[in-house]
């Protein structure tokens, strides 16, 4: 009886004297059989079962947005987070807040009662406002894990690790940044946007305030409501009373991509010609880069908020499925200025970046 081995040596034989008087052949005859060859053996190779494909199909979470549905920020870190529930298969419950941190209390404390395998918070409230909700998400057995502002004294107490930037050191960094590439000098007057409201919110408006007054620049901080994220035309009187003023203002700071973006609707408001005065801020968007382009934004500062959305879900299944520690990421990749704003302009565009 012949063995398989012999079987398998004989048709290895053979295939090699196929090719070998296939030489004998024209050469397209020999480049045409390795192409063949080649491919069937890739074929073989990256065969990958199905049932691997959603190894955290059986984990359920909600994940807050933050914005409301359609916001700028928001939707590039609901594009990530719904990136994630594809890959990886939990079954997920998107949770928009319009960027007010007491809705968002509330609805973390709804979210905690359903008794969720794990939940991805914005950390907006701050630490004495979640404190509670994470209390009883811990004693449950509930995974949470944090997104865009940090609360490290609920995370030092409950656990549940970070994915954002550090809030003060990026807008420091940002303020450094304007005073080095845009020529500001001591003396020169800027307007900041900060939401006092949200304390561990606004430390990254707080930290370009003590950047440029660092640098010796007059700031004069401007009141940036929750509602003037969502609705950027609230912005509008805000500014206009601002510059009229005082009218040596040279640089105003947003706070977020969605003021950022509407630069242009603030300066022609105040005829103003682009580059008259500076626009920075934080985030990019497909309204930062036209900004870019035209002329009206000079600088922003990145902080990638589709890992915002990608990682939280991820940390989560591998916390709940393998027991890994919670991750924390900085997320803060640099900045884009009118020199390398093309490099992320179609990722903007695809709601990436």
């Amino acid at each position: 009886m012949l063995t398989k081995r012999w079987i398998a040596s004989f048709v290895a034989v053979v295939a090699i004297l196929s090719l070998l008087a296939a030489c004998a052949r024209a050469p397209e005859v020999v480049e045409k059989i390795v192409k063949e060859t080649v491919v069937v053996e890739v074929t073989r190779v990256v065969e990958v079962p199905a049932e691997a494909e959603k190894w955290c199909s059986d984990m359920s979470l909600y994940f807050f947005v933050g914005g409301a549905e359609g916001d700028a920020f928001g939707s590039i870190v609901l594009k990530g987070a719904q990136a994630a529930e594809a890959d990886l298969g939990p079954e997920v419950k998107y949770i928009f807040s319009g960027w007010v941190s007491e809705t968002m209390t509330n609805q973390l404390r709804e979210a905690v009662a359903t008794r969720p395998d794990g939940i991805a918070m914005m950390g907006h409230p701050g630490n004495d406002a979640i404190m509670p909700s994470a209390k009883e998400a811990s004693e449950a057995g509930i995974l949470m894990i944090y997104q865009n502002v940090p609360v490290p004294e609920v995370q030092a107490k409950y656990s549940g690790g970070y994915i954002g930037a550090n809030q003060f050191n990026q807008g420091y960094a940002l303020g450094e940044e304007a005073v080095r590439t845009l020529g500001l000098k001591a003396g020169d007057h800027a307007a900041v946007m900060i939401d006092v409201t949200q304390e561990t919110r606004s430390e990254r408006e707080r930290g370009t305030i003590t950047a440029l007054e660092d640098a010796g620049l007059v700031v004069r901080p401007l009141e940036a409501r929750p509602e003037m994220t969502t609705d950027p035309t609230l912005l509008t009187p805000v500014l206009t009373a601002a510059v009229l003023a005082d009218p040596d203002i040279k640089m105003i700071v947003y706070s977020g991509g969605q003021g950022l973006g509407a630069a242009e609707m603030y300066m022609k408001a105040l005829d103003k010609e682009p580059g008259e005065i500076y626009n920075i801020g934080f985030d990019t968007s497909p309204a930062v880069i036209d900004g870019f382009k035209k002329g009206y934004i000079q600088l922003t500062a990145d902080q990638q908020p589709f890992l915002q959305g990608y990682l939280p879900i991820l940390s989560l299944c591998l916390s709940y499925k393998y027991g890994f520690a919670p991750m924390d990421v900085e997320t803060g990749a640099g900045f884009v200025d009118v020199n390398n704003y093309g490099l992320v302009a179609t990722l903007a565009e695809e709601g990436y970046r």
